[in-house]
């Protein structure tokens, strides 16, 4: 399987969920609080110049950029299941070690669901990138702003 940075989103089965959850909502619930925020803007007068009115079309703004960038990735996107395999991959879950560090835990997800702190790193970094394709006891190199860090890939779980 290859990753290159084309226009395919890699998500979990959790991820695509969520973000069909977040559109569903922004296209009802957020849409009529929104119309009801412009019938209350109008009723305050001239609209060229009320600030309420103002307001309310750039939410609506807002909310309808936010709406077409979720439907692009959807449209798009990978659903990728966590699976054991010999090789790292996008959904693959690794222990790892550096040197004069404990061992790490990564996740390898697409670039919606990168949470570094949460060990989710996107197969698009620097770090994602490197561990792809690798195996269970090998070691890589990763580039770094501090200069190169290897890394011994102890386990695929």
């Amino acid at each position: 399987m290859s990753y290159s940075s084309d226009d395919q989103e890699y998500l979990s089965p959790e991820g695509y969920r969520k973000l069909q959850e977040k559109l569903s909502e922004l296209k009802t619930q957020r849409r009529v609080e929104i119309a009801k925020h412009l019938e209350y803007a109008k009723e305050l007068g001239d609209l060229s110049e009320n600030a309420e009115y103002a307001e309310a079309k750039e939410e609506q703004m807002v909310n309808e950029t936010e709406i077409a960038k979720l439907e692009s990735i959807l449209s798009r996107a990978k659903v990728v299941v966590h699976e054991i395999s010999e090789t790292i991959r996008v959904g693959s879950v690794i222990v790892c070690k550096r040197s004069g560090i404990s061992e790490e835990q990564f996740t390898i997800v697409g670039r919606e669901e990168a949470d570094p702190l949460k060990g989710n790193i996107s197969h698009e970094s620097p770090l994602g990138k490197a561990f792809l394709g690798h195996r269970k006891s090998e070691k890589i190199l990763v580039l770094t702003p501090r200069g190169e860090i290897e890394y011994h890939i102890i386990d695929i779980i």
